[in-house]
C-alpha cells in the first residue's frame, strides 16, 4: 500500500475546512470587530518589539484608535509616537492613565514580570485590558491579577493567540465534530534560529533588554512560546495536564546566558494522554507548528496554514467533491475552503487558501470587538491564567529537572 494509500492529506484553508459539512457559526469563523460603533480609544504600554507589533497590528483593526503609547525608554517611546500617528506618549502608565481620560482599553506589552502593576492600576481604573501573554511570570502575581480581574466590570483578554485564529477556530470544530475521535498524541514545537538576544549600550542596559533571558525574570522559551501552543491544547480537549517534565540545554549560544536555547516538555493527562513540546534557537526546521493526532486523523496548524491527515479507514465525507488538490510531498493534497462551491463555480478556489492577517491581529481585532461591544473575548483572563499557570511549572521542571505536579483546584481557583 501506498503512503497514499494509507491517508490522504487535507490543507485547511484560512477560510474553513468544509462549509458544506460543519457549516460553523460565521461569526467564529471570520472574528472581526463590532461594526456602527464609536471607535475604541486604545493605549498600547510596553513599545519594545511586540509593543510595535501590536501597534502595527492595531493600525489596520476597524474600530481601533490608539491615542497614547507609553514606555520607560525614551528611544523607544519615541519609535512608537511615530508610529501611531497622534498618539501622545508617555514616560510611565500611571502618568497615561492620569492624564488620558478617553482612553477605554490598555494593552499591556511590557516584559512578563512587569504586567502586574500595569493591569491592577489599569482595573482600578476602569479599563478595558488586553494582556499580553504569558501573563506572569509568577504565582503571586497570576493569583494578584485574577483577584482583581474577577471583580471587575470591564473586559480583561489574555493574548493566546490560537484562539481567535479562524484556521484553529474551524480545527476545534471539526475536532468536536468527531473526525479525530479518540486522541493518540499531541506534540507541539517553536523552531527558529535566532540569539533571542538584544545589544545594549551598556551592560545595564542590556540586561534590561534582555530580561527573557534571565530565568527569575522570565518563563524562558517554555513560557515566552511554547505558552501559546500548549493554550492550544488545553483549549481543543477542554482540561489541563496533571504533570509536566521538562529539561533545557545551551547547544548554541554559550554567550554566558543561563536561559537554555533548546528545551523539551512532555505533559501528561489524568487518561494517560501525552503531549510533547521543543523549543529551539539552534534551528529553524518546520519552525513553529502543533499536531494533534487521533484515531481517524490528524490536524497540523501552522498559524497561518493547517492541514488534515486522513487515516485509511476513516469515513468519507461529501465536502470532498469540492476539494482542490495539490500535491505534498509524495501524497496528494486536498485543499479545503469555506464557501468550496461558490468559490469553485468562479474557479477561485486558491484564493481561500491561508490567512490574509497574523494571528496577533486576530487577537487585537477580537479583544476590541469584545470590549466594544462589552463582550466576551475569545481567550478570557481566566483560560489564560491557567495556562500561564501551567507555564510557570514547566519552567520549574526544566530549571530543577524535577517532575512538577499540577494542582487542578489551583487552577479552577484562577
Amino acid at each position: 500500500m501506498t503512503p497514499h494509500d494509507r491517508r490522504e492529506f487535507l490543507a485547511l484553508g484560512a477560510a474553513g475546512f468544509a462549509a458544506a459539512f460543519l457549516e460553523p457559526d460565521p461569526a467564529l469563523v471570520f472574528p472581526r470587530p463590532a461594526t456602527g460603533l464609536a471607535p475604541l480609544d486604545v493605549a498600547v504600554i510596553g513599545a519594545g518589539r511586540q509593543g510595535r507589533a501590536i501597534l502595527g497590528e492595531l493600525a489596520t483593526v476597524e474600530g481601533a484608535r490608539v491615542v497614547a503609547v507609553c514606555d520607560v525608554d525614551e528611544g523607544r517611546r519615541s519609535a512608537a509616537e511615530k508610529r501611531a500617528s497622534g498618539a501622545k506618549a508617555y514616560a510611565s502608565h500611571a502618568e497615561l492613565l492620569a492624564k488620558e481620560p478617553s482612553v477605554a482599553a490598555v494593552v499591556v506589552a511590557t516584559p512578563t514580570h512587569l504586567h502586574k502593576a500595569i493591569v491592577l492600576d489599569a482595573l482600578a481604573a476602569g479599563k478595558h485590558v488586553f494582556v499580553e501573554a504569558p501573563l506572569a511570570s509568577t504565582f503571586e502575581d497570576l493569583e494578584a491579577m485574577s483577584a482583581a480581574v474577577k471583580g471587575a466590570k470591564t473586559v480583561v483578554a489574555a493574548g493566546y493567540q490560537g484562539r481567535a485564529n479562524p484556521v484553529y477556530l474551524l480545527a476545534r470544530s471539526f475536532h468536536k465534530a468527531g473526525a479525530l475521535r479518540e486522541l493518540a498524541l499531541l506534540h507541539a514545537q517553536n523552531h527558529k534560529k535566532s540569539a533571542w538576544r538584544t545589544p545594549g549600550s551598556t551592560p545595564e542596559r542590556e540586561r534590561e533588554l534582555n530580561w527573557h533571558l534571565d530565568p527569575a525574570l522570565s518563563l524562558g522559551l517554555e513560557g515566552e512560546f511554547g505558552a501559546h501552543q500548549l493554550d492550544v491544547f488545553h483549549w481543543f480537549t477542554g482540561r489541563h495536564p496533571v504533570s509536566v517534565r521538562g529539561a533545557g540545554s545551551l547547544r548554541l549560544f554559550k554567550d554566558g546566558r543561563a536561559m537554555p536555547d533548546t528545551v523539551r516538555l512532555e505533559l501528561t493527562f489524568d487518561d494517560g494522554l501525552a503531549a510533547t513540546w521543543s523549543g529551539t534557537l539552534g534551528n529553524s526546521l518546520r519552525g513553529r507548528r502543533e499536531t494533534i493526532a487521533g484515531e481517524m486523523a490528524a490536524f497540523e496548524l501552522a498559524w497561518t496554514h493547517g492541514w488534515m491527515f486522513k487515516e485509511a479507514d476513516a469515513p468519507t465525507a461529501g465536502w470532498e467533491v469540492y476539494a482542490n488538490r495539490q500535491p505534498f510531498h509524495t501524497e496528494q493534497g486536498i485543499t479545503l475552503i469555506a464557501d468550496a462551491t461558490k468559490l469553485a463555480a468562479q474557479g477561485k478556489l486558491q484564493e481561500g487558501v491561508g490567512l490574509p492577517y497574523t494571528s496577533l491581529w486576530y487577537s487585537l481585532a477580537d479583544f476590541v470587538k469584545a470590549a466594544a461591544s462589552n463582550g466576551k473575548p475569545a481567550c478570557s483572563f481566566s483560560d489564560g491564567a491557567r495556562t500561564t499557570a501551567v507555564a510557570i511549572l514547566a519552567h520549574a521542571a526544566v530549571a530543577s529537572g524535577a517532575a512538577q505536579v499540577i494542582d487542578p483546584q489551583r487552577l479552577e481557583a484562577l
